[in-house]
Protein backbone atom coordinates (compact mmCIF):
# COMPACT_ATOMS: atom_id res chain seq x y z
CA UNK A 1 0.00 0.00 0.00
CA UNK A 2 1.57 3.25 -0.73
CA UNK A 3 1.66 6.14 1.69
CA UNK A 4 1.73 9.86 0.23
CA UNK A 5 2.59 12.65 3.48
CA UNK A 6 2.79 16.26 2.64
CA UNK A 7 5.10 17.99 4.55
CA UNK A 8 3.90 21.02 6.20
CA UNK A 9 6.30 24.28 5.30
CA UNK A 10 6.49 24.71 8.84
CA UNK A 11 8.75 21.84 8.60
CA UNK A 12 11.59 24.39 8.08
CA UNK A 13 11.71 24.89 11.61
CA UNK A 14 12.71 21.78 12.35
CA UNK A 15 15.34 21.15 9.67
CA UNK A 16 16.67 24.56 11.08
CA UNK A 17 16.87 23.00 14.89
CA UNK A 18 18.67 19.90 13.55
CA UNK A 19 21.02 22.10 11.74
CA UNK A 20 22.02 23.67 14.87
CA UNK A 21 21.85 20.69 17.29
CA UNK A 22 25.00 19.60 14.65
CA UNK A 23 26.32 23.25 14.81
CA UNK A 24 26.06 22.71 18.88
CA UNK A 25 27.82 19.50 18.81
CA UNK A 26 30.84 20.75 16.74
CA UNK A 27 30.84 23.15 19.67
CA UNK A 28 31.26 20.57 22.14
CA UNK A 29 33.82 18.92 20.00
CA UNK A 30 35.82 22.05 19.78
CA UNK A 31 35.73 23.14 23.55
CA UNK A 32 37.05 19.41 24.36
CA UNK A 33 39.79 20.09 21.96
CA UNK A 34 40.57 23.69 23.61
CA UNK A 35 40.10 21.74 26.69
CA UNK A 36 43.18 19.28 26.10
CA UNK A 37 45.48 22.58 24.95
CA UNK A 38 44.50 24.33 28.47
CA UNK A 39 45.29 21.24 30.03
CA UNK A 40 47.99 19.96 28.59
CA UNK A 41 46.37 16.59 27.82
CA UNK A 42 47.30 14.61 24.77
CA UNK A 43 45.86 12.44 22.29
CA UNK A 44 44.71 9.83 22.39
CA UNK A 45 44.13 9.82 26.03
CA UNK A 46 40.30 10.61 26.56
CA UNK A 47 40.37 11.00 30.61
CA UNK A 48 42.63 12.36 32.67
CA UNK A 49 43.46 10.73 35.79
CA UNK A 50 44.41 14.08 37.57
CA UNK A 51 41.73 17.22 35.65
CA UNK A 52 38.20 16.36 36.98
CA UNK A 53 37.05 19.52 35.08
CA UNK A 54 38.75 18.08 31.48
CA UNK A 55 36.81 14.59 32.16
CA UNK A 56 33.92 16.58 33.05
CA UNK A 57 33.98 19.07 29.62
CA UNK A 58 34.87 15.53 27.44
CA UNK A 59 31.90 13.66 29.41
CA UNK A 60 29.25 16.47 28.27
CA UNK A 61 30.69 16.00 24.57
CA UNK A 62 30.17 12.26 24.66
CA UNK A 63 26.97 12.57 26.63
CA UNK A 64 25.64 15.00 24.01
CA UNK A 65 26.56 12.20 21.54
CA UNK A 66 25.30 9.23 23.13
CA UNK A 67 21.93 10.73 23.15
CA UNK A 68 22.17 12.99 19.02
CA UNK A 69 20.83 9.94 17.49
CA UNK A 70 18.13 9.88 19.51
CA UNK A 71 17.25 13.46 19.55
CA UNK A 72 17.55 13.66 15.66
CA UNK A 73 15.12 10.40 15.02
CA UNK A 74 12.47 11.95 17.15
CA UNK A 75 12.92 15.29 15.72
CA UNK A 76 12.39 14.35 12.27
CA UNK A 77 10.31 11.63 12.21
CA UNK A 78 7.84 13.63 14.74
CA UNK A 79 8.48 16.74 13.18
CA UNK A 80 6.68 15.28 10.30
CA UNK A 81 3.38 15.15 12.35
CA UNK A 82 3.91 18.47 14.27
CA UNK A 83 6.43 20.55 12.84
CA UNK A 84 6.31 23.84 15.11
CA UNK A 85 5.82 21.82 18.12
CA UNK A 86 8.71 19.59 17.70
CA UNK A 87 10.89 22.77 16.77
CA UNK A 88 10.00 24.43 19.74
CA UNK A 89 10.33 21.30 21.49
CA UNK A 90 13.84 20.53 19.85
CA UNK A 91 14.99 24.22 21.47
CA UNK A 92 13.59 23.70 24.75
CA UNK A 93 15.88 20.21 24.69
CA UNK A 94 18.84 22.20 23.22
CA UNK A 95 19.00 24.74 25.40
CA UNK A 96 18.94 22.47 28.32
CA UNK A 97 21.88 20.63 26.90
CA UNK A 98 23.54 23.85 26.94
CA UNK A 99 22.54 24.74 30.43
CA UNK A 100 23.95 20.93 31.30
CA UNK A 101 27.17 21.75 29.27
CA UNK A 102 27.96 24.70 31.09
CA UNK A 103 27.06 23.34 34.18
CA UNK A 104 29.31 20.03 34.27
CA UNK A 105 32.24 21.53 32.30
CA UNK A 106 32.76 23.60 35.58
CA UNK A 107 34.36 20.17 37.07
CA UNK A 108 31.18 20.11 39.46
CA UNK A 109 29.23 16.92 37.87
CA UNK A 110 26.15 18.43 40.27
CA UNK A 111 25.82 21.53 37.84
CA UNK A 112 24.96 19.59 35.41
CA UNK A 113 21.13 18.83 36.80
CA UNK A 114 20.09 22.45 35.95
CA UNK A 115 20.22 21.45 31.87
CA UNK A 116 17.29 18.47 32.85
CA UNK A 117 14.83 20.49 32.25
CA UNK A 118 15.32 19.76 28.58
CA UNK A 119 14.33 16.68 28.39
CA UNK A 120 11.11 17.62 28.62
CA UNK A 121 11.88 18.52 25.24
CA UNK A 122 12.70 14.96 24.08
CA UNK A 123 9.81 13.43 25.62
CA UNK A 124 7.28 15.64 23.52
CA UNK A 125 9.30 14.47 20.40
CA UNK A 126 9.27 10.81 21.31
CA UNK A 127 5.36 11.43 21.84
CA UNK A 128 5.08 12.96 18.61
CA UNK A 129 6.73 10.28 16.55
CA UNK A 130 4.71 7.63 18.76
CA UNK A 131 1.96 9.42 17.45
CA UNK A 132 2.67 9.70 13.81
CA UNK A 133 3.52 5.97 14.39
CA UNK A 134 -0.02 4.68 15.06
CA UNK A 135 -1.53 7.54 13.15
CA UNK A 136 0.16 5.83 10.11
CA UNK A 137 -0.44 1.99 10.87
CA UNK A 138 -4.07 3.28 11.44
CA UNK A 139 -4.37 1.97 15.24
CA UNK A 140 -6.23 4.87 15.77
Amino acid sequence: MALNIAIDEDYGYVIIVGVLSMIFAYGLGANVFLARRRFGIKYPTMYSDTNIQFNCMQRVHANYLEMFPTFLCALFCGGLAHPFYCAIAGIVYLVGRLVYSIGYSTGDPQKRLYGLFGYLGLVYLLYSSMELAVRLLRWI
